[in-house]
C-alpha cells in the first residue's frame, strides 16, 4: 500500500512514524513534511491548501490512503475533492469540519441535541460583545472564555481572567483581527470548572472507537503562565479520566454528536477530538476538533498496539466495526522544544544539535518546525521538536523525556520544565 500524509508538523511526523510500522505499507509520501519526516517518507513539494495538486498527486502515484493532519487542509476541502475523484482519504469533509472551524455551529449543535457543554452568546459586533462582558463581569467570579468563531490554528480561544482581559480579547479578535476572518464573530462562553482532558476517537460515520485520553499544556511557560500556544507538552493516559468516565463520555457526548451530525445529513469520518472539562456535574465539552491534536498525537500513538494504517483505512471506508483496537499498558509524556519568542515572533535557521544523542537515551524525537540546510537540521517554526518517552510509570517518562531534552541544543531553545509534574 502507498500512503500520503498531508502536513509538516510534529503531529504529521508521529502519523508517518506510526504508519511506517505497518507491514501493509510499502511507501509513504508526505506533503510537504519536515526534516524528520524526510527520514521515513518521500517529501512532496505541495502546499497543504493546494487541493487540486494534492488530489492529482494521489491519482498519479496510485495512493491507497491519504491521511490529513492540519485543520486548514480539512477546511480547504481536500477531503471533498478526494472523495469526488474516488480516492480513499482519512478525515472529515468540509461540511463535517464545521464542528471545529465554527464555534457557533459546534455550540448550537450541542445545545440542540442535549450534549453536555456550557452556555454561550454569539456576537458579530464588538461593541455589543463589550457591553455583554460589562453586564456579566460583576456577577461572576469565574474566568470568561472568549473565542474566535473560525479557524485560528488552535490559538483563537482566550480564557480571560477578568473583565479587562475579556475586553482586550474582543479587541484583539474582532477589531485588530489577530486571527483574520475568524474574528468576524466571537463566542463568549460559560466557564467550565474542572480538570481538562483531550479524548480522541476514530470515527467512520457510525462507529466510534476511543483512543487513550491525553492532557496537554497550552501556556508557554511553567506554572501555566504566558500566552496560549499550540501546545507545549502533554501526557497520556489521564488518571482523572479513567475507564468509567471514558464510557460516560462515549455514551453521552461522542455517540450523540455523531448521531446529531448524521441527523443533519453530515457523515463524519476521521478523528473527533473532544476537549473536555471534568466538572463536578460530569464531563462537558469545551470544544470539538475534527483532527488529531498536536502534541497529543505524539503521546497517544506510541501507546497504540494495533496497526494504525489498518484502523485509518477501515475508518475511511466505513468498516471501523471490523477492527479490534488494542493499547499498550504504558504511559507516555512529551515535552515541546520551541524557538525563542514563540508564540510570538521568532527567528528561523538555527542549527539543531544532539537529536541522535537524545534518541540513544530511549526518547522519541518528533520533528515539528525543522528543515535541512546544507545537510544540517535547522529550526523553521515556533514549535521545533517534541521529545517523547514511553515507560511503565509517569516518573520514568518524565526522567527519560527530560534526559532526551537535555541532549538537544539550538540557540534560544525554550521548553517547560513542569510537564507531568502534577502527576508525581
Amino acid at each position: 500500500m502507498k500512503v500520503l500524509v498531508v502536513g509538516s508538523g510534529g503531529r504529521e511526523h508521529a502519523l508517518a512514524w506510526k504508519i511506517a510500522q505497518s507491514d501493509k505499507v510499502k511507501k509513504i509520501y508526505c506533503a510537504p513534511g519536515n526534516a524528520g519526516i524526510g527520514e521515513i517518507a518521500e517529501r512532496v513539494n505541495v502546499n497543504v491548501l493546494d487541493v487540486n495538486s494534492l488530489a492529482l498527486f494521489a491519482e498519479n502515484r496510485g495512493i491507497d490512503l491519504t491521511v490529513i493532519g492540519p485543520e486548514a487542509s480539512l477546511g480547504a476541502g481536500v477531503v471533498d475533492e478526494f472523495e469526488k475523484r474516488g480516492l480513499t482519504i482519512f478525515g472529515p469533509n468540509k461540511e463535517a469540519v464545521q464542528i471545529e472551524v465554527s464555534k457557533v455551529f459546534s455550540k448550537s449543535l450541542m445545545i440542540d441535541y442535549g450534549i453536555p457543554t456550557g452556555g454561550f452568546e454569539v456576537f458579530s459586533d464588538p461593541d455589543k460583545a463589550d457591553a455583554y462582558i460589562e453586564s456579566i463581569a460583576g456577577k461572576i467570579g469565574n474566568p470568561i472564555p472568549v473565542k474566535a468563531d473560525g479557524e485560528a490554528a488552535g490559538k483563537g480561544a482566550i480564557i480571560a481572567k477578568n473583565r479587562d482581559e475579556a475586553l482586550q480579547a474582543v479587541d484583539l479578535i474582532m477589531r485588530k483581527r489577530a486571527f483574520g476572518s475568524a474574528g468576524e464573530r466571537v463566542v463568549i462562553e460559560e466557564y467550565l470548572d474542572g480538570p481538562e482532558a483531550t479524548f480522541m476517537f476514530f470515527v467512520d460515520g457510525e462507529t466510534c472507537v476511543p483512543m487513550y485520553p491525553a492532557q496537554d499544556y497550552k501556556r508557554a511557560y511553567d506554572g501555566d503562565l504566558g500566552l496560549n500556544t499550540g501546545g507545549m507538552g502533554c501526557y497520556s493516559p489521564v488518571p482523572a479520566l479513567g475507564p468509567e468516565l471514558q464510557d460516560v463520555v462515549t455514551e453521552t457526548i461522542t455517540k450523540p454528536t455523531i448521531k446529531a451530525l448524521k441527523a443533519r445529513g453530515i457523515c463524519f469520518r476521521g478523528v473527533l477530538y473532544c476537549g473536555l472539562a471534568l466538572t463536578s456535574d460530569g464531563p462537558k465539552v469545551i470544544e470539538f476538533n475534527a483532527r488529531f491534536g498536536d502534541p497529543e498525537t505524539q503521546v497517544v500513538l506510541p501507546l497504540l498496539e494495533s496497526d494504525f494504517f489498518e484502523i485509518c483505512f477501515a475508518a475511511a471506508t466505513g468498516n471501523l466495526d471490523s477492527q479490534a483496537v488494542s493499547w499498550y499498558n504504558k504511559k507516555a509524556l512529551c515535552v515541546v522544544m520551541a524557538s525563542d519568542g514563540y508564540p510570538g515572533d521568532y527567528d528561523k535557521g538555527k542549527p539543531i544539535e544532539g537529536i541522535e544523542e537524545a534518541e540513544k537515551t530511549g526518547a522519541l524525537v518528533f520533528h515539528a518546525g525543522t528543515e535541512t540546510n546544507d545537510g544540517r537540521v535547522v529550526t523553521s517554526g515556533g514549535r521545533v521538536l517534541g521529545v517523547t518517552a514511553v515507560a511503565d510509570s509517569f516518573k520514568e517518562c518524565i526522567d527519560l523525556t527530560y534526559s532526551g531534552v537535555g541532549k538537544i541544543y539550538f540557540d534560544g531553545a525554550h521548553y517547560r520544565r513542569d510537564i507531568g509534574a502534577r502527576l508525581i
